[in-house]
């Protein structure tokens, strides 16, 4: 008999061992992407972000629709993803994974995903850029990676390569997952936003990423 295991209930060892993965951790971001330096308005509107952070933050816990319409929505604003050749869903739900040699199949939800609608043919299958999955701010933002690798590796059906990112609001834990026997996903350094200097970089690779 065939089981449906949900993909929020599933550990990290869970999705690594279902779905064959292999992880590599990877200290630069600059070793994937061409980082370019910020402009001043987007050093003033991420001083902006910043701050509102710590005023949600400091009066309590802050909700994942909190996370993803006061502080997801303009980071991608800025990094450039709110454009015609870019289309943004929400809350999607991803297609069955049927796992090899185990009578199971994968479901669940990603809560956002930017996929690029510029093809040079007529595709079914969207290209998918960036990958998100948010958890509120009690939550590390590692508790998000089981779901997000599930969601990432669906997509390696139809691409080489997929970036993702899972965030609590505060910290910003990017993985870039490419195709392979196994498949290998990159454990990038963790982000804070609350931080200047990590939050310059945070933006500079979501906008590095949004031009792939």
């Amino acid at each position: 008999m065939t089981i449906t295991l949900d993909a929020r209930n599933l550990s990290l060892k869970d999705v690594q061992s279902l779905l064959k993965l292999t992880e590599q951790l990877n200290d630069s971001f600059t070793s994937l992407l061409s980082l370019t330096n910020l402009t001043e308005f987007e050093h003033q509107e991420l001083q902006v972000i910043r701050n509102i952070y710590h005023e949600y933050y400091s009066e309590g816990k802050i909700s994942e629709g909190q996370i993803k319409f006061l502080f997801l929505a303009p980071l991608l604003k800025l990094a450039g993803f709110y454009q015609s050749s870019i289309k943004i869903t929400l809350e999607e739900n991803i297609a069955d994974i049927s796992i090899e040699d185990e009578d199971a199949n994968i479901k669940g939800r990603m809560d956002l995903l930017a996929v690029s609608k510029t093809q040079k043919r007529i595709v079914t299958t969207p290209f998918l850029i960036l990958v998100i999955e948010s958890k509120n701010s009690s939550f590390n933002a590692l508790e998000g990676l089981p779901q997000l690798l599930t969601y990432a590796y669906k997509s390696l059906e139809n691409q080489t390569s997929v970036w993702g990112v899972t965030t609590n609001g505060m910290d910003y834990q990017f993985v870039y997952m490419q195709q392979g026997n196994p498949p290998v996903y990159q454990l990038l350094p963790k982000l804070d936003i609350t931080r200047s200097t990590s939050s310059i970089e945070l933006l500079q690779v979501l906008k590095s990423i949004c031009l792939l």
